[in-house]
């Protein structure tokens, strides 16, 4: 019997495409099924999570997931990446230095265990670390099994300095927004975020998307165009850049 995406806690989106909010963080996790393989946005916050995404996804797709995007390096976002051995990971460009630096990864873990992740799982993520073997510069589309188009987008910097979005083409396209878009609270601008780019970074994202898309934030609900919009004043507002 095949299980739905509502079984196993997930929010379908559309034909194929859907996502799942993962506890704790609130963190985002998006999946495109196609054929026998599937794509999957962002990896979880622990190498543990990252293997129940990634059982999740072959029950979903009937296959395993061969493409990861990783829409930016924070660790909610890529401490699951090394459970999917056989995919080919794709992030904005720049997210290898991030990764290759001892100080990027120190970094990652500091943050981690501040934010309530136990020290050991954070150990062992960061010891497993992938690093991204395709960096997106500008947009690049991706062929799925089954003849379907994804496009990556380089739309930041933002609420970092490698900020990449997910666009999944359709009667009504979903878009993956990362942490450039949240619902469930203020946007995080962290030391590693450019506030004085990041509205332009959501007014790239809406120039994606367009009035009818799907927006999906890193954490929160489904949003709509209405709300990026909405979202890209405050910011511009709270950082002071002018539109």
């Amino acid at each position: 019997m095949t299980v739905t995406w509502e079984e196993l806690g997930w929010e379908r989106l559309a034909e194929g495409v859907g996502r799942v909010r993962l506890p704790v963080w609130d963190c985002t996790v998006g999946l495109v099924v196609s054929g026998g393989s599937a794509l999957l946005v962002d990896a979880g916050s622990s190498l543990a999570e990252g293997e129940r995404l990634r059982a999740q996804a072959r029950e979903l797709g009937g296959g395993r997931v061969t493409l990861l995007a990783l829409t930016h390096p924070h660790f909610d976002h890529v401490f699951g990446a090394a459970r999917f051995e056989d995919a080919e990971v794709f992030a904005a460009e720049g997210t290898r230095t991030v990764f290759d630096g001892v100080h990027g990864r120190a970094e990652l873990r500091a943050d981690a265990v501040r934010n309530g992740l136990d020290a050991r799982a954070a150990d062992e993520a960061v010891a497993a670390l992938v690093r991204p073997g395709r960096e997106v510069s500008g947009r690049l589309t991706l062929a799925l099994d089954g003849g379907r188009e994804v496009l990556l987008a380089d739309v930041g910097p933002g609420h970092t300095a490698h900020d990449l979005a997910v666009v999944v083409p359709g009667e009504r396209p979903v878009v993956f927004c990362g942490d450039l878009v949240e619902e469930s609270g203020e946007p995080q601008a962290g030391p590693d975020a450019v506030p004085s780019e990041w509205p332009a970074a959501l007014d790239r994202l809406l120039a994606l998307g367009g009035e009818d898309a799907l927006y999906v934030p890193g954490h929160g609900a489904v949003v709509d165009a209405a709300f990026v919009r909405a979202q890209r004043d405050a910011l511009a507002a709270r950082f002071g850049v002018s539109r």
